[in-house]
Formats: C-alpha cells, sequence, structure tokens
C-alpha cells in the first residue's frame, strides 16, 4: 500500500475541511472593540459593562435550566426563551440608539410584547404560590438556589442598563423587560421550591 506524504494528507485535509473564520480576531488586543453598528469603543465602556452583564446572566440562565430539567418542574421552557431575547437586548444594547444608522436602529428593535409575556409568566407562577408573608432567603433546592443567584446577576445587569437608558442609548422596552425579568426569576425560584417540596429559608432577626 503506498504511503501518502505530508503535503497530500494536508491537500486532502483541507479539502474535506475548507478553512473557516477563527475565534480569535486580535482586533481587541489594544483594549477596544466593535459596536454592533462599526464603532470602535474602550472595552470598559458602560456598553460593553452592560453587554457583559447581560452574557453573564444568560450564562447563570444556562445552568438554572439544566437544574430545571433535573427538577422536572417546567421552568427550563421559560428560561430557554428567556436566553433568546437576552441576546436580542445585546443586539440592542450593542447598537446605540443614538448614534447607528436607521438599518441597524431597524434590525436590533426590541418588541414591546416581550414585556407583556413576562407580566403573563410572573401572574400565572404567583397564581399557584402561597402568599408572601416573610422576607425568603435564597434557598428551596438546586433549582431555585440558582435562580435566586440569576435573580441578582439581573438586578445588576439592570444597573448596567440603567446609565445607558438615561441616555436614550437603549428604548424603554429593553430596560422594562431587564426589570420585569428579576421579578420573574424570583417568582420561579419560590415556584421551583414549591414543585419540589423544598423548604424556603425565611429572614429570622435575632
Amino acid at each position: 500500500m503506498k504511503k501518502l506524504g505530508p503535503s497530500i494528507l494536508s491537500k486532502n485535509f483541507s479539502t474535506l475541511f475548507p478553512t473557516r473564520a477563527k475565534i480569535y480576531t486580535k482586533t481587541g488586543d489594544k483594549g477596544e472593540s466593535s459596536l454592533f453598528n462599526g464603532e470602535r469603543r474602550k472595552k470598559d465602556d458602560e456598553v460593553f459593562e452592560a453587554l457583559g452583564a447581560t452574557d453573564e446572566l444568560n450564562a447563570h440562565l444556562g445552568l438554572a435550566i439544566e437544574h430545571c430539567k433535573a427538577a422536572n418542574n417546567a421552568l427550563d421552557t421559560f428560561l430557554e426563551e428567556i436566553q433568546s431575547r437576552l441576546l436580542d437586548i445585546g443586539s440592542h444594547v450593542a447598537t446605540p440608539r443614538s448614534s447607528s444608522p436607521e438599518k441597524h436602529l431597524e434590525r436590533t428593535l426590541f418588541n414591546e410584547n416581550h414585556v407583556k409575556t413576562l407580566e403573563t409568566w410572573i401572574d400565572k407562577l404567583d397564581n399557584e404560590l402561597p402568599p408572601l408573608r416573610n422576607f425568603i432567603l435564597p434557598s428551596g433546592g438546586f433549582a431555585s438556589s440558582q435562580l435566586h443567584v440569576a435573580r441578582t446577576v439581573c438586578r445588576r445587569a439592570e444597573r448596567s442598563i440603567a446609565p445607558l437608558y438615561r441616555l436614550g442609548l437603549v428604548d424603554t422596552q429593553v430596560f422594562q423587560y431587564i426589570n420585569r425579568l428579576s421579578d420573574f426569576l424570583f417568582v420561579g425560584a419560590r415556584y421551583a421550591a414549591m414543585k419540589e417540596g423544598k423548604e424556603e429559608h425565611v429572614y429570622k432577626k435575632i
């Protein structure tokens, strides 16, 4: 059997597996990065702070989804849709409303109906929960506790978006969605604890 030399192997490999874009671009090596509209900004700019917080929130939701699936509490369906909406919010934030071309603004519009959807979900879950009579501490099992973690990260994402909202760089419905999302995650955490029959720890003054 004839042996194939390195050059032939390399040629065959490149034919079977065409070159694709590399993960790293090196364009951020000097401390700047690009927004969706092509604008270059420092990596510690407020826009990137908001994008980072939103991305971190999405990662925490990914872990929450796995816990919810294991617990079979049906919350994972809600969370998976929310993950996609957070990507929409990321695109919106990366396209400052005051300095982006109209075509970019249109592509990154965030539908206000997403806020109404969250409100419907909150009411649905809350109606199944016992009345809240005490301050709840993060607890109630893995799914519930992870949702509480996501809630706190959501609040940070909201704080990072707030200055952009005040400057008119993001639309009202985006800020509303992030605000409602922390409420949903709080109710979702309580719902997860209830579905698993786990005790929610309450604040006790000493």
